[in-house]
C-alpha cells in the first residue's frame, strides 16, 4: 500500500497534536502506585523480620578479646526468640532467652563469638564493623564504589585510655568509650557531653515495659539469610536529618524511613528516588550505614528513645562523624567523595518541557528566548527527540530533525547548550532490544532470562557499560552538552547480575552505577562534569547533579519539594534542582510565579513539565515578570558560582538548611520551609497566593531585604514579598558580587564586576569570588572609612576591575 501525504497538514498541526498526545500519555499511566500492596519493585521493608515468632535474634552482651591498639575484638551475642505473654487480658510478645534448635545439638553455638572492630579514620570520624557469621574473603576484599578510598589507614589523632571496666579513646572533637559488659559504645563530644550510645537489653528491661530490639541481629527462619539492628539511643532533645531527598517532615525524629530506591512517582509520599544511608543528629554527630542492601531506619517512630537502624547486610559497616553539621557534612563527604564543579553555563536556566519533538521546536524555543531577551543557556529535548516517543534509541529522528549536528552547533552559536533525555530501559520494539538480548548486556532472572518484558541494561557487565557509552560517545562528539539521567529506580531486586550478586545489593546500586558511566564518558568527551540524573545512593554526589522527581503543580508539592531540597542538602549533595512549577499538569498562572524564584534560587535552574512552560505562552504581563526573575539570577552568577565553589570543597549544600550556619540557633533547627542559598542569602518562598509570610531570621545579626533594602533583626518577621514574588535577604555584612547582564553565560564579561554590600550595622563585609577561567575561591574583604566601603586587600587586580555599591 502507497503512502498517503497530506500537504494541508501543516509541521506545526503535527506538533500541536503530538504534544496533546504526550499530555493524554502523562496523564493516564504515570500515575503512581499505592505501596505496601506487595506490587514489583515495591520498597522492601525489613522491619518486619525484627518482631517476626519465627525468627532467631541474637542480642549484643558482651565484648571479650579486645585488643585495643587493633581496636579489634569479639562480640558475644545471646539467643533469644519472641513468646508470648498474656498480661491484663493483653497478649503481648515479649524477647526471651532460648536454647538451640540446631541439631545435632553440640555442632552449633548457642551464643555466637563474633568479630568486632573500631578504626578511627580521622580525628572527626570512627568506623564500627560488626560480623554476624562468616565472611568469605571475598567479600571482606570486595571494594566499594561507595567509597573515594577503600583503603583508610588509621588516624593518629585519637589517645588510648584503658578504663575500668573498658576502653577510652579521645580526640580534639570527641571521645569514644567501649564497655565490655554489658558491651556498649558511647559518643561524647569534646566537652564531655553524651551524644548518643548503642542499645543494650538490659537498658530496656530496667527501664520500660516495652520491648525493643536492642544492637542485635536476625537470623531468618525462611531462608537463614541474616541482617543487623544497630540500635541506638535517642537523646530527649534530639532531631535526626537526611536519609537522602525524603518530602515528609524534615526532622526524621518519629518517622520509619525506608532506603529503597523507587519511582516516587511524586513528591509527597514516603518512598524516595533519591534514598541514601545517612543522617545527622542535632546532638552534633552523624552516621553513614556503608551498605547498599535494604534499610528500614525507625527513628524513635515505636519507641521515642530508640533509634533503629536495621541494615539488611550480614556485617554490619557503620561510620559516625562528629561536630556540628558543616564538620560531619565535610566529614562524610571525605569518605564518600565531593563533587567536582559543574561547568558555568549549567548555573543558567534550563527551558525543557515534555517535550520539544523537532529541530522546528528546539530552535522556535531559542529564537522566542532571546526574542524575548529572558536570560537562557539551555536547551533540553525531553522524550520526543527520537522517531518514536520515549523509544530510546540514541539516533535523532530523521522526520523532524534535517541536520541534528548543525542544530547544536546554531544553537551554541546563540549562547545555548543541547541536553538530551534518555533511559536505560529498552522495549522489544526498540531496534536495539535483539543486540541487548544477543550479547546478554541486560539483568536476568534467576531463569537465566528477562524478569520484566523490557531489558532492563546492567551496568555491574563492563561490557554493557562500554555499549552504553558509547551511545552516548555519538552523541556528546556531536555536540550535546548534558544527558538527562532518567529512571533508574526499577533494578530487579530478584535480578541476578553479572557480578554474581542480586537485587538484594545491586538495586540500591544501580543508580550509582548508572550516574558514573554517564559522567564518565561526559568527562572524557567534553570535558564536564555535569549531567541531570533522578535515582541516586550514597556517593553519587560525586557527579553533579541531580533534580527532584515528578512534583504536582501545586503549592503543598512546592512545600514538599523545599523539604526535599533540604533534606538531600543534609545528606552530602552540593547541587540539585527540581521542575519549576511541577511536572504533572499545565501550572496554574499564580503557582509558576511563586514557584519560579524558588527555582532561580537553587542551585541549579530548570522549567520542565507538561506543557507550556515557555513564558510568553502565559502573556506579557507573566512574560516581564519571568524576564525579571530571570535577570536577578544571572546579575547573581558571581556569588552562585563562589558558593558553588565553596559548597563542592566542603561538601556543603548550596540549598541550606538554616541550622547548617546557625547550629546553635535553637529557632534554626525547627524551621523547613525556608532555606540559605549558599552562606549569605536567606529565602523564604511563597506558598500561598498571599503578600506576606512569618519568616524566621537566624543569628544574632541582621538581615537587609535584597528588594526592598528593609533591615530586620533577628527573629519571626511577618515579611512582605517584593516584585519578585519570594522573600529574600542578605546576611549584615555580606558582599555579592554581581555582573553585568548578558543573555547566555557564554557572553558575559567577568573584567568587570560590582561588589554589592550589605551592610547595617557590620563595618567589615566580605564575600566570595570565583572566576570560571581559573576556578580559584578568593575572599574580597572591605571596610568602613569615612561612610564608605573600601577594599581591604584586592587578589583580584589585574584581572578584573572591581566597583563597590552599598545597598
Amino acid at each position: 500500500m502507497k503512502k498517503q501525504f497530506y500537504p494541508h497538514v501543516t509541521s506545526e498541526l503535527l506538533r500541536r497534536l503530538a504534544s496533546f498526545l504526550v499530555a493524554i500519555l502523562i496523564l493516564v499511566p504515570a500515575n503512581g502506585q499505592i505501596q505496601e500492596m506487595g506490587l514489583r519493585n515495591e520498597p522492601v521493608d525489613i522491619s518486619d523480620d525484627f518482631r517476626s515468632f519465627k525468627n532467631t535474634y541474637y542480642l549484643a552482651d558482651k565484648m571479650v578479646n579486645f585488643d585495643p591498639e587493633t581496636g579489634t575484638g569479639e562480640i558475644v551475642y545471646n539467643r533469644y526468640e519472641f513468646k508470648t505473654r498474656m498480661a491484663f487480658n493483653n497478649m503481648l510478645g515479649v524477647l526471651r532467652p532460648v536454647t538451640p534448635n540446631e541439631f545435632p545439638e553440640a555442632e552449633y553455638e548457642v551464643s555466637p563469638t563474633l568479630p568486632f572492630s573500631v578504626q578511627f579514620v580521622s580525628p572527626r570520624t570512627v568506623r564500627l564493623q560488626a560480623q554476624s557469621g562468616l565472611v568469605t574473603s571475598e567479600v571482606a576484599n570486595r571494594e566499594s564504589m561507595m567509597l573515594v578510598n577503600n583503603e583508610m589507614p588509621p588516624s593518629d589523632g585519637w589517645k588510648y585510655e584503658k578504663i575500668d571496666g573498658g576502653h577510652r579513646y579521645s580526640s580534639e572533637f570527641g571521645v569514644v568509650v567501649i564497655d565490655e559488659n554489658p558491651w556498649r559504645v558511647s559518643f561524647y563530644d569534646e566537652q564531655g557531653r553524651l551524644l548518643t550510645s548503642t542499645n543494650h537489653h538490659l537498658d530496656n528491661a530496667e527501664t520500660t515495659y516495652t520491648p525493643i530490639m536492642p544492637f542485635s541481629f536476625v537470623r531468618r527462619a525462611s531462608d537463614y539469610s541474616r541482617s543487623f539492628s544497630a540500635t541506638f539511643n535517642l537523646l530527649p532533645d534530639e532531631k535526626i536529618f537526611g536519609f537522602g531527598e525524603q518530602y515528609t517532615e524534615l526532622d526524621k525524629r518519629g518517622q520509619k524511613v525506608v532506603l529503597w530506591v523507587d519511582d516516587a512517582n511524586g513528591t509527597q509520599n514516603e518512598t524516595s528516588y533519591k534514598p541514601i544511608p545517612f543522617f545527622l543528629s542535632s546532638r552534633g554527630y552523624g552516621m553513614f550505614m556503608h551498605t547498599s542492601s535494604p534499610i528500614t531506619c525507625d527513628v524513635g517512630k515505636y519507641f521515642s528513645g530508640a533509634n533503629s537502624l536495621m541494615v539488611g547486610d550480614e556485617t554490619l559497616d557503620l561510620f559516625v562523624f562528629l561536630g556540628e553539621p558543616r564538620e560531619v557534612l565535610d566529614a562524610y563527604t571525605d569518605v564518600t567523595g565531593k563533587p567536582e564543579m559543574p561547568p558555568l553555563w549549567s548555573f543558567g536556566l534550563w527551558m525543557s518541557r515534555i517535550t520539544y519533538f523537532s529541530e522546528e521546536d528546539g530552535r522556535n524555543v531559542a529564537n522566542e528566548l532571546r526574542k524575548y531577551e529572558i536570560p537562557c543557556d539551555v536547551i533540553h529535548f525531553d522524550t520526543g527527540w527520537f522517531e518514536t516517543d520515549w523509544r530510546c534509541d540514541y539516533q535523532f529522528s530523521e522526520s523532524r530533525f534535517d541536520d541534528a549536528g548543525k542544530m547544536i552547533q546554531d544553537l551554541k552559536t546563540q549562547g545555548f547548550h543541547t541536553s538530551l533525555w534518555q533511559l536505560p530501559y529498552f522495549v522489544p520494539q526498540n531496534t536495539l532490544f535483539p543486540e541487548i538480548i544477543e550479547k546478554g548486556l541486560f539483568i536476568k532472572n534467576d531463569k537465566g532470562n528477562l524478569p520484566t518484558e523490557d531489558a532492563i541494561l546492567d551496568f555491574s557487565n563492563p561490557e554493557a557499560v562500554s555499549w552504553y557509552q558509547n551511545k552516548l560517545r555519538g552523541l556528546l562528539e556531536l555536540g550535546v552538552g548534558a544527558i538527562k539521567v532518567d529512571f533508574g529506580e526499577a533494578a530487579p531486586a530478584k535480578g541476578v547480575y553479572h557480578n554474581g550478586r542480586t537485587g538484594f545489593y545491586e538495586h540500591n546500586l544501580y543508580p550509582l552505577r548508572y550516574n558514573k558511566a554517564v559522567a564518565d564518558i561526559t568527562k572524557e568527551v567534553t570535558g564536564d562534569q555535569i549531567m541531570w540524573a533522578r535515582s541516586t545512593w550514597a556517593g553519587s554526589q560525586r557527579w553533579p547533579l541531580h533534580w527532584g522527581g515528578d512534583p504536582a503543580n501545586t503549592n503543598s508539592a512546592m512545600s514538599a519539594t523545599v523539604r526535599g531540597g533540604l533534606s538531600m542538602g543534609l545528606s552530602g549533595f552540593s547541587f540539585w534542582s527540581h521542575d519549576i512549577g511541577g511536572f504533572v499538569l499545565k501550572t496554574p498562572e499564580d503557582v509558576y510565579r511563586r514557584w519560579l524564584p524558588f527555582g532561580l534560587l537553587s542551585s541549579h535552574s530548570r522549567a520542565h513539565g507538561t506543557p507550556p512552560k515557555e513564558p510568553w505562552e502565559y502573556g506579557e504581563d507573566f512574560t516581564d515578570a519571568y524576564r525579571k526573575a530571570v535577570n536577578m539570577r544571572y546579575e547573581l552568577m558571581p556569588y552562585i558560582f563562589a558558593q558553588a565553589k565553596h559548597s563542592a570543597e566542603n561538601g556543603l549544600p548550596m540549598m541550606r538548611a538554616l541550622f547548617v550556619e546557625y547550629p546553635d540557633d535553637p529557632g534554626a533547627w525547627l524551621v523547613d520551609d525556608q532555606y540559605l542559598f549558599g552562606s549569605d542569602i536567606l529565602v523564604a518562598p511563597m506558598f500561598e497566593n498571599m503578600d506576606t509570610r512569618n519568616v524566621y531570621l537566624p543569628g544574632n545579626h541582621k538581615w537587609i531585604d535584597y528588594q526592598s533594602g528593609k533591615v530586620y533583626t533577628s527573629g519571626w518577621h511577618e515579611i512582605e514579598a517584593g516584585e519578585i514574588p519570594v522573600v529574600m535577604l542578605v546576611r549584615d555584612g555580606a558582599v555579592l558580587p554581581h555582573i553585568q547582564l548578558a543573555q547566555s553565560t557564554m557572553q558575559m564579561d567577568w573584567s568587570e564586576l560590582e561588589l554589592k554590600v550589605f551592610a547595617a550595622d557590620a563595618e567589615n563585609v566580605q564575600g566570595l569570588i570565583c572566576l570560571p577561567f581559573d576556578n580559584q575561591l578568593r575572599k574580597v574583604i572591605l571596610e568602613s572609612k569615612d561612610n564608605q566601603f573600601r577594599l581591604v586587600e584586592n587578589s583580584l587586580k589585574g584581572k578584573v576591575k572591581l566597583s563597590v555599591a552599598v545597598k
